[in-house]
Parts: structure tokens; sequence; C-alpha cells
């Protein structure tokens, strides 16, 4: 039974493996015909990459061939340039400063220059001796030969010996941190006797005096130890042993040199010398602009404002095996400008202050009197034309003598007075206080528990253009009452809304006073901006007695009434050129033109700003103003006096009430071509049955000689 059984089941899975194979006949065809098909793929696979292997493989091979022989020679020159040494050169000359009639004002000089430069590893016994050796080559004045610098110089030359100066107590009291290094060199210097410095000669102390020069300074910068009076003898005579002076050099320098002298000098500006390098102040700015400390930079004003125009490029040198110096690119002098300033004009405004200025001196009732600025400027440009301060001080020997004071222009905040009318008018005229024609009655106003407010002498019934030619105070007074809302009666309290500040100095801003003119200068002051809100206050600014502003912010506002209404930034920049490389051509390529700039207009119907316009020519041709334009009548303008406070012993302490004149106008009145500003601080005292006319004579004659240019 179960051998039937077992066959039985050796008969059902023979039956299953039949079965089994019956099926996978079929699929074992279709696998045959599939990897048939597979190869072909794969061999397709296989050839394209084969293909992308051989394009790829010539484009390496064809860029292999243009860097290894087509560009073999520009990447070897790359190369060089990337892993060479190079230095640069010690300066470059500055470009070129001229006039705006291309007179050159400032050019540069080459100078002999003998310098030293520290060299890695140098002792201070090898420097001592290389100081005597050169100083039997130069002829060097040690006249500035201190006794702590020949001590120190006896003392690197006797260290040892200086230092037994020194007791076992402060030798312990070092080791215990009690005494420092420096202080240890303070006594040591202290012991240094006359007697010790007495076996000195001439010889040695010239020595000094170049020692002192080479450790001077910076140790990694150059040092310079002659620059003056260098003879061709000396030159050479260091030029050629260089190689035996460790650290000795020779080069051909530059320095500024001035054509018309000190005529604007001061606005020109300076730059930083060999010796002196970036001073302090300015090495931050100058140093995130890649400069290095020993760089000789502008340092103020037009030399500073426009450094970046007229610093020049400097030579390149390439490091050579045997430390030999390369020539790669050659320096370039820096940029020329050209200034809107015109120099014989400005000459003969230095010339003028210098004399009037002066002769007011001796003027009765001037003791607190000084100074004085005017500005001379084109008003539909914003050009200046010519611009001074003068001062007059005392020198040692107690005699006068006279200062250029030009940085006052824009530094220095004056008490306008009266040339403020127009601007004061016209805040009337926009808020309804007034309208053109309106009269009213010039008489004194008194607010309780205040002196009383009046014009210079009582006017009457006027109107606006009479108020403007008398320049009448009482007819602001009314104004400004009236723009603050005040009810006024005389003797009696006055209360206005203090809103009207702020639309007075909306106003006085828009033709530029009380804010920053933009005048391309690196200094610029605001003047002072009261904060008091008293009634009596905002009476006082009406009339230019309780803000002050600067000159240059009086010409910017006397412009913008000129021009009718579009206040120009002022600018003394013209041009730019690059340095020409034809000898025959003054200028290279122009790089810059200025264009006027308005920085605003006036908020004010045309009616109004003409109406002032008018009044300020009646100024000029019958009223307070007349003869400020010197013969030419057909001008406009405005007078100022006002009260100043200044302090007399310099305690900190206003104390002295003074007199301050001053006068802004243009001409013609109509297109006008030029305008003028001038004043005097401090001209005289209140209460005083005279005053000088300097600002009148300073004005006269400047308008005459402006029209003698310019006809």
């Amino acid at each position: 039974m179960s051998i039937i059984k077992h066959k039985r089941i050796n008969r059902i899975t023979k039956s299953k493996k039949v079965k089994k194979q019956n099926k996978l006949k079929p699929i074992n065809k279709k696998n045959k015909v599939d990897n048939k098909n597979l190869d072909k793929i794969i061999h397709k696979r296989y050839l394209l990459i084969e293909f992308l292997f051989l394009i790829f493989f010539l484009f390496i091979s064809s860029r292999l061939f243009k860097l290894q022989i087509i560009d073999y020679e520009t990447y070897l020159d790359k190369l060089s340039i990337a892993t060479e040494k190079t230095v640069e050169g010690s300066s470059a000359p500055r470009g070129r400063i001229y006039d705006r009639n291309y007179n050159l004002l400032v050019d540069n000089e080459a100078i002999k220059t003998i310098y030293y430069k520290k060299q890695t590893g140098i002792t201070t016994k090898e420097e001592i001796e290389l100081a005597y050796t050169v100083g039997q080559m130069l002829d060097i004045d040690y006249s500035n030969l201190s006794t702590y610098r020949l001590k120190n110089f006896y003392y690197q030359n006797n260290i040892e010996k200086c230092k037994d100066l020194i007791t076992e107590k402060e030798w312990d009291d070092y080791s215990k941190r009690k005494l420092d290094d420096g202080d240890i060199e303070d006594l040591i210097f202290e012991r240094i006797t006359e007697e010790d410095l007495a076996d000195y000669n001439e010889i040695d102390k010239e020595a000094a005096y170049i020692y002192y020069l080479m450790n001077k300074g910076y140790s990694y910068a150059e040092k310079i130890i002659k620059n003056k009076d260098v003879t061709d003898e000396e030159y050479a005579k260091i030029s050629e042993n260089i190689d035996n002076l460790k650290g000795f050099n020779t080069k051909l320098d530059w320095e500024r040199i001035y054509l018309y002298g000190d005529v604007f000098k001061s606005i020109l500006g300076t730059v930083s010398s060999d010796t002196q390098g970036i001073p302090e102040e300015l090495a931050s700015i100058y140093l995130e602009k890649g400069y290095s400390l020993d760089d000789r930079v502008g340092i103020s004003y037009l030399e500073y404002q426009y450094e970046d125009y007229l610093k020049g490029t400097k030579p390149i040198y390439k490091i050579g095996e045997n430390n030999n110096y390369e020539l790669v690119s050659f320096g370039k002098r820096g940029n020329d400008i050209v200034l809107t300033i015109d120099i014989e004009l400005q000459k003969y405004l230095e010339d003028t202050l210098k004399e009037e200025v002066l002769n007011a001196t001796y003027e009765p009732n001037t003791t607190y009197y000084n100074r004085s600025f005017a500005i001379i400027s084109n008003p539909n440009t914003g050009e200046i034309l010519a611009m001074s301060g003068k001062q007059v001080r005392e020198n040692d020997k107690g005699e006068k003598e006279v200062v250029d004071y030009t940085p006052g222009i824009v530094t220095l905040p004056v008490t306008p007075g009266s040339v403020v009318k127009g601007a004061s008018m016209l805040v009337g005229y926009k808020y309804g206080a007034i309208d053109i024609g309106d009269v009213l009655t010039d008489e004194c106003i008194k607010i309780k528990d205040t002196p009383e407010k009046c014009s210079w002498k009582t006017l009457g019934d006027i109107d606006d253009l009479y108020a403007l030619r008398y320049s009448s105070n009482v007819y602001q007074y009314k104004i400004a009452i009236k723009v603050g809302n005040g009810n006024y009666q005389y003797n009696e309290a006055l209360k206005i809304d203090e809103r009207a500040f702020e639309k007075y100095r909306s106003m006085y801003a828009s033709f530029g006073l009380g804010v920053k003119t933009g005048i391309d200068l690196p200094v610029e002051s605001l003047g002072y901006t009261g904060t008091s809100t008293l009634p009596g206050h905002l009476l006082d600014f009406s009339i230019g007695q309780y803000d002050t502003y600067t000159p240059i912010q009086l010409s910017q506002y006397i412009n913008t009434i000129a021009n009718g209404g579009s206040r120009l930034k002022p600018y003394l920049l013209k041009e730019v050129y690059s340095p020409s490389a034809n000898k025959d051509e003054t200028f290279g390529e122009l790089i810059y033109a200025s264009e006027k700039e308005v920085l605003g207009t006036v908020d004010i119907e045309k009616k109004y700003l003409d109406r002032v316009r008018l009044g300020f020519n009646q100024v000029v041709t019958d009223g307070l103003g007349y003869g400020y334009m010197g013969n030419y009548t057909n001008s406009s303008g405005k007078t100022g006096t006002s009260q100043s406070f200044i302090d007399t012993d310099n305690n900190g302490v206003v104390d002295t009430e003074t007199i301050t004149t001053a006068f802004v106008g243009y001409s013609p009145s109509e297109n006008p071509k030029m305008s003028i500003v001038v004043v005097s601080p401090d001209i005289s005292t209140p209460n005083s049955n005279y005053q000088s006319l300097v600002t009148k004579r300073i004005s006269a004659k400047m308008v005459n000689k402006y029209y003698e240019f310019y006809k």
C-alpha cells in the first residue's frame, strides 16, 4: 500500500515537472529575443560614451594647445605679475590748479631729496656709524638738535655706562615692576650731565641730529634727511654710495608752488609733507581708501575736497633677484582742476580788504572791530568768482598786521540784521499778513515788561516798498504779529502762535538761511538757531536780530532773490581735465564740467518776489543802499545793521554789545550777472555818533572793479 502510494506521488511529481517545463519553453524564446535587444542597446551606449569621451578629449586638447602654445606668453606674463614682488614709488605729483581763465595757480616743483628707510635687522651701532658717514657727505643744519636728542644719542653710544647711573634699589624696583623701561630711561637722561656731553664736537652733533632724523616717526616710513638746498654734489655722493649706505637713497620729489603767492591760498588748501604723512585725524578715512600712512595727501580745503581728482598715480617697480628695482609702470601726475575763481578779481578783493580793514581800525568807535568778509558770485549758476576775509591782529612786537581769514566765510556765523527783510516781507505776503501796497504806521512798539522796539527813526505811514527802501523795523514787527495771530496793544502783554517761528524759518531756509548751502568745501557751519519762542524774539527774528548765518548763506540768499527764486548750490570747481600727453597742449581729456544745481525753489507767487526785487532796487537807487553798488545804480540790494554781542576778555561770558553792518546786492537789477555780499562784524558800539562805512567802501570798490573786468 505504501509502495503504491509512493508511485502515485512520483507520478504526480513527474507530471508537475513536465507541466512546469512546458510552461517555461515559450518564456525562454522571449528572453533570447530580449537579450539580443539588450546587447544592441548596450553597444549603442558604449559607442555614445566613447564619442563623448572623444569630444571631451578633443576639447581638453584644444584648450591645452591654446594655453601652452597660442597664449603661452600672455599667461607667462600673468604668472610673473602674480608671483613677482613689486613696490610703489614714494609719491607722484599732484594735479595742477587753475582759475576760471586758465591762469595756473598751483603747480609742482621737483626737489632733490635724500632719505633713509630702515632695513630689517640693522643695529643701533650700524645706524650711528651711518649717521657719521652721511654727515661727512652732507651739510646738515642741526640747529634744532635739542639737549634731549643729544642725550639720547649719548645714551645709544654708551648704554652700558649709562646703566651704571641706575642704583641697585632702582634696578630692584624695576625687577619688581615698580619702575618700567620709560622710568629707567627718564632717570638715565636726568643723570647725563653737561660734562658728559661736553666731549661732543660739531661732527658729533651733526651725526646726532642725522641719527634723530633716521629714527623719528614710524619705523617703516621713509625719513627725510635733507630736501632743502640739496646740492648736485651731495645728491651725487649719496646716489653713488647707496650700496654701502644701508637704507639711504635719493629721489626727485615734489612740492606745491603757488604762482600767486598767498592769494586764495587758505582755500586752495594744504598737502601733507614727506615727514608728516597722513595726519592722525584723517588716517582712518584715507586708510579705508587704500592709502599708506606715509602717503602725501590733501589735508585741508580744496586739496582735501578734491583729493580723488588731484592725487597722482605712483610708479611701480619690480624687485629683482639682487634686490634691484626695475620700472614696471610710470607714475602719472594727477588730474588738473579748474576753479570758478577769477584770480585777478580775487587778488583785487584781497588787496582791498587788507587796506580797508586796516584803515578802519584807526577810525573812531572801532574798538572791537578787526575783520570783514566779501563774496562775489554769479547768481545764475552759483559760481563763486572771488571770496575773502581779512583780519587785523597784533604781532609779537605789538604792531598791527593783516592776516587771512577767508575760511570764516563758511565757518563764522554773524547776526545779519536788515539784509534778511526781503525774506521777512515774503512771509507776510505768503500768510496774508500784508499785500502789495499795504500801508502801516511806523511807530515804536512796546510789549509789557520789555524796552520799546523802534525803527532807526520814526517813518510814519509807509507802504511795503518804502519799508524796504528805508529799512523799517516796525513794518516787519507788525507783519510778524499778524503772522503769529497776535493782538497788539501798547505796553500790554502779547501772545502769539509759536508756529510763526516755523513759518519764518521755513521761508528763510528756502533762500538758504539756516541750512547748509552745499558749497564744495569740507567744512561749513550752520549758524545759531534760537530756541526761545517769546513774542519779542519773533519780532527780533523778523529783522535779522535772532538767528545767525554765515556769509556764504547770505550769498545764497541774495542769489535766490536775484535769479527769481531758485536756491542754487554755490561752488568752486568748474572743470576737471586729465593731464595732457602732448607738451603743446595744456589739458588732456575733459573729465568733469560743472552745471548749476538747483537745491530748491521759493514757494511764493512770482508777483510777490518781483515786489521785493523792486523794493531792493529802490534801496540802491535812492534808499539807504545808495552808493553801495559803486557807479552802477541800476542795481539792487539791501543794507543791514544789527546788534551783536561779544566776549571781550575771553572768559566765556558775552559782555559787550556791538554793531555789525552788512550789505547784499546784485547787478543789473534785471537779468543780473553778479552778486556781492560784504559783512563787517563788530564795526562799532551802540549810542555812538560815528559808524565806519567800511562795508560800503568795500562793496562799491568791488562792484566797480567787477565791471572793469566784465564790461
